[in-house]
């Protein structure tokens, strides 16, 4: 929100002084954050001038130049420059003289330029930082000014003022005008606060109105009605070609509004002022009365944009009785646009619900000055108080007559009051607060308190929707009375807490792979179908999957069923940006719904206090499966090539390592066995398992879809279940003893059939060979000389180790003998001869 000083000024005693650093460092010590200052960042001298007389002059490069005689005192008359064609002699215009500055910033000075010596340059409103519209020079007379020649033109336009912008949070809407900032300065400095809707209200019912309005939502949407207020005014006989006053173009432009007519523009202001989104509307253009309701199946209206828009059933409408004049809350249409011609008006002020206008304004990526009012809550006492300002100043500017009475529709329900009990605020944020503060700080936010034994009974004020039980009001008491008294405590845990025990085994699976080289990184959840498609199944089939009702962007729409599309995409973007060597990993959820399950809750429990426990596990059961998973991806050189060193390529054995690594880091053993997925290299996968039980898979991409991805031909990729690692993890940590004696190493090379894994081979080496056995790895598979064919010769180095005494070499032999037995026995295998 944008707030031109001199405007604030109007409504609350701001020092003459007051420089815009401090009045933001006051609206900061009330909760809000500051964001600019913003000025016309020009300097003088810049006065008003008249055209004496002029010269046109043609050049060689087709342009018309104009050799300019302007008067700037009342003895001086300067020689200008121009190549502007739309003022005349006689006319009053903005002299910029030499020493003057121009925002950009542009220095003027005398120069020589098309001939002649140009002391001096007569400015557009563009120039001047009042618009971006190109239409030439700006004539006072087109904003109904006839000031002496020589008078200081940057403080007759209002361009010696300065706006100073803060954040508003969501839940403050009525921030969203000068007068809640005023409001809120008053609160802060305790400067004088005069509110400006107090000069309209009135208690006296309204006259009927010359045009009638009905709501008609007789059937909410989600539970909510769109309208609760309508309040309609008219004004006959407005000039729409008048001049919108330079202090108001000023202040709208600091505002970061454009002046677009002189009724739009008092729409605009009002807003502004007062909070209240207005529309104006050409009374000639409207058939019939006012209806407000939701749209009709297969409705269109064609906004002030010129766009068309197909609407949707949930979308509240304004209409007549030639069908959709307007997006309520929104914008307006085309077709009762009000322009240069329109002679009557009919205002518009109206109260609607904030969660309808949000999601029209998203519905139709839409978003305006109205409908960031509405979403936020407007106050909807200030709708008939915003009517009468704007017919006030249509009636000053614009020549109009006001029409007696106005039509009025809906009606202000008045908030329950709520208990806020004596030394809660004391209670809740930990510093002592006596009643009068609390009183003191309930009464300037607007809300009305009575005192009993038991403590105050609060109304909030109308434009306070978000005031709804006691602690959103001692959050005011606390922000009132100063942040700063608030004491920065470090609170004590309660003894007996800590990490749970799926807690402590994700932070050790990521802090071992950090430790291993690689980076953590956090993708978004969201992936598009064929994303989900591809990597959410072994089988590349498309799976049950949790689509979003409101994506923040419509192609990437749904949760994701595996961690590896974020990854890829990180992957990606790093690759763009020159970073080829890459060992990246992620630890979150997936989302892993049952076919035909239905998920979701009708309503949700208020968060002011705990659910009971059977609320709670129907929230749960509302929610599909998110599963804790790991991926993790590799690419480019996990050595890099250097002076006697190799390069060495990242592949299938960093992602094994690293699933290795995790399976270490939860203390469960994984089994790795040759298998297939639809997104993996076939002879390049496998399918990784615990106890029998798959828990995950690692491989390398396709190269045909790593292709496709932009990516290097060989992608290593894994990805493990870690809850279901954690569920096989055994309940106290395994540590064994480290013996004293040496060990004895063994080979042993045995011949099996080429479709049994060398997994299987390798477990039953490991039962057979018993205690004995400390440690059995893998080596090598040959297949070639020597082997029979559909066979193949497996290595496994075997080191034994005995706590109590040195092994002889006959005991290492039975063990492993016994070994192999049991892999014959198993998988069919004999030693190699």
């Amino acid at each position: 929100m944008r707030v031109p000083l001199s405007w604030l000024r109007e409504y609350v005693a701001l020092p003459a002084d007051a420089t815009p650093e401090q009045v933001l460092a006051d609206l900061v010590k009330v909760g809000f954050e500051e964001e600019d200052v913003h000025t016309f960042d020009l300097s003088g001298p810049i006065v008003v001038g008249e055209v004496l007389e002029f010269t046109p002059e043609p050049q060689s490069n087709g342009k018309t130049i104009r050799w300019c005689q302007v008067r700037t005192g009342d003895d001086e008359v300067r020689g200008i420059v121009c190549g502007a064609s739309n003022f005349f002699v006689g006319d009053k215009v903005v002299v910029t003289l030499p020493g003057a500055v121009l925002p950009g910033p542009f220095p003027i000075a005398a120069r020589k330029t098309y001939g002649h010596v140009s002391d001096g340059m007569i400015a557009s409103a563009r120039e001047l930082g009042l618009g971006e519209e190109h239409s030439g020079i700006l004539r006072l007379s087109t904003l109904g000014i006839d000031a002496p020649v020589g008078t200081d033109a940057i403080a007759l336009l209002g361009l010696d003022d300065a706006a100073v912008e803060v954040n508003v949070t969501p839940d403050r809407g009525y921030a969203m005008s000068i007068r809640g900032i005023a409001r809120e300065y008053s609160n802060s400095t305790g400067a004088a606060f005069h509110d400006p809707a107090e000069r309209f209200r009135t208690d006296a019912p309204a006259a009927p109105g010359s045009v009638g309005v009905t709501i008609d939502d007789t059937a909410p949407v989600r539970g909510r009605v769109g309208a609760s207020g309508f309040v309609a005014r008219v004004v006959r006989g407005i000039d729409g070609t008048r001049p919108t006053p330079a202090w108001m173009v000023a202040r709208l432009t600091l505002a970061g509004i454009r002046s677009i007519s002189l009724p739009v523009d008092i729409t605009n202001y009002v807003m502004l002022e007062l909070g209240q989104p207005l529309h104006g509307y050409d009374l000639a253009r409207l058939s019939g009365d006012i209806v407000v309701r939701r749209a009709l199946p297969g409705e269109k209206l064609t906004t002030l944009d010129e766009r068309e828009r197909a609407l949707h059933p949930e979308d509240l409408l304004i209409t007549d009785a030639s069908g959709p004049i307007g997006l309520a809350g929104v914008m307006g249409g085309a077709t009762t646009e009000m322009g240069a011609d329109t002679v009557d008006v009919l205002i518009e002020a109206a109260t609607f619900d904030p969660v309808s206008i949000a999601r029209t304004a998203r519905r139709h990526k839409l978003p305006s000055e109205a409908s960031r009012r509405f979403e936020r809550g407007v106050d909807p006492l200030v709708a008939g108080v915003a009517a009468a300002r704007a017919v006030e100043l249509l009636v000053e500017l614009a020549g109009g007559t006001a029409e007696e009475g106005a039509t009025v529709v809906g009606s202000y329900a008045e908030p329950a009051p709520i208990l806020l009990p004596v030394a809660y605020a004391t209670s809740l944020i930990g510093v002592v607060y006596d009643d009068a503060e609390v009183e003191h700080a309930l009464t300037a936010i607007g809300a009305r308190a009575s005192r009993d034994v038991t403590g105050w009974l609060v109304v909030p004020p109308s434009w306070r929707p978000d005031l709804t039980d006691k602690a959103s009001l001692v959050e005011e008491v606390a922000r009132i009375s100063g942040y700063d008294r608030i004491p920065s405590v470090l609170p004590v845990a309660p003894p007996g807490r800590g990490l749970t025990r799926s807690q402590r085994f994700r932070r050790a699976i990521a802090q071992d792979l950090a430790a291993a080289g690689a980076t953590e990184v956090l993708a978004y959840p969201f992936v598009t179908p064929k994303q989900n498609q591809t990597f959410g199944s072994a089988d590349g089939s498309k799976q049950p999957v949790v689509a979003l009702a409101n994506a923040l962007d419509a192609t990437v729409a749904e949760l994701r069923r595996s961690l590896l599309p974020g990854l890829i995409d990180i992957a990606r973007r790093n690759l763009s940006r020159g970073l080829t060597d890459l060992a990246l990993y992620e630890l979150g959820v997936v989302f892993l719904p049952e076919a035909d399950a239905a998920y979701g809750v009708d309503s949700v429990p208020p968060t002011a206090a705990l659910p009971a426990d059977d609320v709670l596990a129907a929230l749960n059961a509302s929610i599909p499966p998110q599963p804790w998973h790991v991926a993790a991806l590799f690419l480019g050189d996990t050595v890099p090539a250097s002076k006697g060193q190799p390069r060495v390529p990242a592949g299938i054995a960093d992602a094994l390592g690293a699933a290795q690594q995790v399976a270490r880091s939860v203390g469960v053993e994984l089994t790795v066995a040759a298998g297939t997925r639809a997104s993996l290299h076939p002879g390049r996968t496998a399918v990784l398992t615990v106890n029998g039980t798959e828990v995950g898979y690692a491989g390398e991409l396709l190269p045909a879809l790593a292709d496709e991805l932009d990516l290097p031909r060989v992608v290593a990729v894994l990805e493990l279940d870690v809850d279901a690692l954690i569920a096989a993890a055994p309940a106290q940590p395994n540590a064994s003893t480290i013996s004293p004696y040496p060990a004895a190493t063994q080979d042993v090379s045995l011949v099996v059939d080429a479709a049994v894994p060398a997994a299987e081979v390798l477990g039953a080496l490991v039962e057979g060979a018993g205690e004995l056995l400390e440690d059995a790895r893998f080596v090598d598979d040959y297949r070639g000389q020597g082997v029979p064919e559909g066979s193949k010769s497996l290595t496994f180095a075997l080191r034994f180790r005995a706590a109590d005494r040195t092994l002889t070499a006959n005991e290492a032999t039975e063990a492993k003998l016994a070994g192999v037995t049991r892999a014959a026995e198993r998988t069919g295998a004999s030693i190699r001869e």
